[in-house]
């Protein structure tokens, strides 16, 4: 499930979708609010260059609202319905859940649209 070549691999680690050998990020440390969308400008093992086109990675804006929405839901339905929390401290939940996964979910949403467009290619070279 998670071995290489696999867009669940790309997408978690935050490799190079066409190669998987490289980080897209010039620090692999989601948490470093600084540089957490400074990106490499290509793959220094195949080449790829990840600014597809001009402004390529706006189109994630919409898939990290997706992530978020979906977050917020399932904190909701945890602390809710299953822990029993009241409305106020599921609020609570839902804000605290969402600001300390707020880096890893920029990453994960730039990740998950590019490899909504590249496929896994390990004898690529640009």
């Amino acid at each position: 499930m998670l071995k290489k070549g696999s867009k669940l691999n790309s997408i978690l680690t935050g490799t190079c979708p066409k190669c998987q050998n490289e980080s897209m990020y010039e620090d692999k440390n989601p948490f470093n609010i600084t540089k957490v969308l400074k990106m490499n400008p290509k793959c220094s093992h195949c080449g790829f260059v990840y600014q597809i086109e001009p402004s390529f990675f706006y189109g994630a804006m919409y898939v990290s609202y997706a992530l978020n929405v979906a977050i917020g839901i399932a904190t909701f339905i945890i602390s809710y319905v299953f822990l029993g929390a009241s409305i106020k401290t599921a609020f609570i939940a839902i804000v605290a859940t969402l600001t300390v996964l707020g880096t890893l979910v920029l990453r994960w949403s730039r990740n998950i649209y590019i490899n909504m467009f590249v496929h896994y290619d390990p004898n690529y070279k640009a």
